[in-house]
């Protein structure tokens, strides 16, 4: 375990790390990238990517590819914030925010916080229904339930244990979600066609902002520079020279393009099993009539695996956007809540959603859509923040690194711009 001070001299009789092997220090760091990227494979990304693919085949493959290159972008960024200051991205904007913004930062974030985990509760609901037939407000609670117990893994300091779960859950959600395209490949010219950026009507426009923002998640990268620091800083008196970050810095670039590679293959995975399949077939427009025709086209072994892949997303995103809001509200307001306590409050919007009948994957839909809006609040802030030598020193991010960032922040801030105006002025 390390501990990082920055770049300033250690305190006196301070301790001062000892730097591990290269091959030691690389695969004892791997592990917050992975619990960050199950943010990105989350029921909400099901729901974007099933309704993209049936309803447009592979025409917004372009929007997932841009996706995940900003999502390894932003995600280094930010473990290289936690891993050079020693703080989450939070308490640093904690700490320099007016009260009164600080305050109306913290709202924001709470209600893109909030929007995840509808979604992620929701979709564990779903697939219990699927594998069980169990009624959706009760499949909700048993979700919840079964991350109460996940999260008190972490809870009880034990981050390492907390990150083999979420790995393991990793790969259960790959092989579920990619199982039917060894069945029924994607046709690959269209696929490289879909390369080709454009849209068709406002809808699809409306679907490039929800897959966005199911892809690009804003409680991911405040939680990464989190994850980071709880990590490598069990003692904040180890002073860790600038060589022994570098090292840091270097094998979290291979963490975060491992953790975000298998991410993008299954999103990407997804909407080409929704072209190749679901093309044409009635009622994809939700996650239910998606599986039941994957069930009908691939076979019902494929059906069930494609819900055990479900099942997995639920549980281990709707566990880690419980911990990253938790990390938003204690870095912004200074208040720590007991997670279980925050679990059980954050699960009754998801239960009395169902309850009441509203359709679950237009609420997982548009839940990503109020995902896409709350990017450029963490976005601007982590460009400003990591290109700040008096915070980051010799690890500020280069011009190069830069320039990519602020294109990043343009493209989604256009983005949305776009979806307002087609959607209120019924342009196409």
């Amino acid at each position: 375990m390390l501990e990082l001070t920055g770049h300033g001299q250690p305190a006196q009789d301070a301790p001062t790390y000892k730097p591990p092997g290269a091959r030691r220090a690389l695969i004892g760091l791997l592990g917050p990238a992975f619990v960050a990227s199950i943010a990105y494979v989350d029921p909400g990304n099901v729901a974007a990517n099933l309704t993209a693919g049936a309803q447009y085949g592979y025409l917004l493959v372009w929007v997932l590819v841009a996706a995940n290159v900003m999502a390894v972008l932003v995600q280094y960024q930010s473990a290289k914030l936690g891993i050079v200051t020693g703080k989450s991205l939070p308490e640093i904007l904690g700490e320099r925010l007016k009260p009164f913004w600080r305050r109306a930062f913290w709202v924001q974030a709470e209600v893109v916080a909030a929007a995840t985990d509808l979604a992620e509760v929701v979709g564990g609901a779903i697939a219990l229904y699927l594998l069980f037939g169990l009624p959706l407000p009760l499949g909700a609670l048993i979700v919840g339930a079964v991350s109460m117990l996940l999260l008190a893994v972490q809870a009880r300091q034990k981050q390492r244990p907390f990150e083999f779960i979420i790995m393991f859950l990793l790969g259960i959600i790959t092989v579920g979600f990619l199982a039917g395209l060894f069945i029924s490949p994607p046709d690959p010219g269209a696929a490289l066609a879909g390369l080709m950026p454009g849209f068709q009507g406002p809808d699809t426009v409306l679907l490039a902002a929800s897959m966005l923002g199911a892809t690009v998640m804003p409680h991911a990268i405040y939680v990464h520079s989190a994850l980071s620091r709880d990590r490598h800083r069990p003692d904040e008196h180890l002073h860790v020279p600038p060589a022994a970050i570098a090292r840091l810095v270097r094998a979290t670039r291979f963490d975060v393009v491992a953790a975000l590679a298998i991410a993008g293959l299954v999103n990407i995975g997804m909407l080409l099993l929704a072209a190749s399949t679901l093309g044409g077939e009635e009622g994809t427009d939700t996650i239910e009539g998606a599986h039941a025709a994957i069930t009908a086209n691939l076979g019902p072994i494929v059906g069930v695996i494609f819900a055990v892949g479900l099942l997995a997303s639920g549980l281990a995103s709707t566990s880690v956007g419980c911990y990253a809001g938790g990390t938003i509200m204690q870095g912004l307001l200074k208040i720590r809540i007991p997670v279980m306590a925050r679990r059980v409050v954050t699960l009754i919007p998801a239960v009395v959603l169902l309850a009441v009948g509203f359709d679950p994957t237009w609420a997982l839909v548009l839940s990503q859509v109020v995902l896409s809006f709350g990017i450029p609040f963490v976005l601007v802030p982590l460009v400003v923040l990591t290109s700040n030598k008096a915070l980051m020193g010799r690890f500020a991010d280069g011009p190069a690194l830069r320039i990519a960032a602020i294109i990043s922040v343009v493209l989604v801030v256009a983005l949305n711009l776009v979806l307002l105006w087609l959607t209120f002025s019924g342009g196409s």
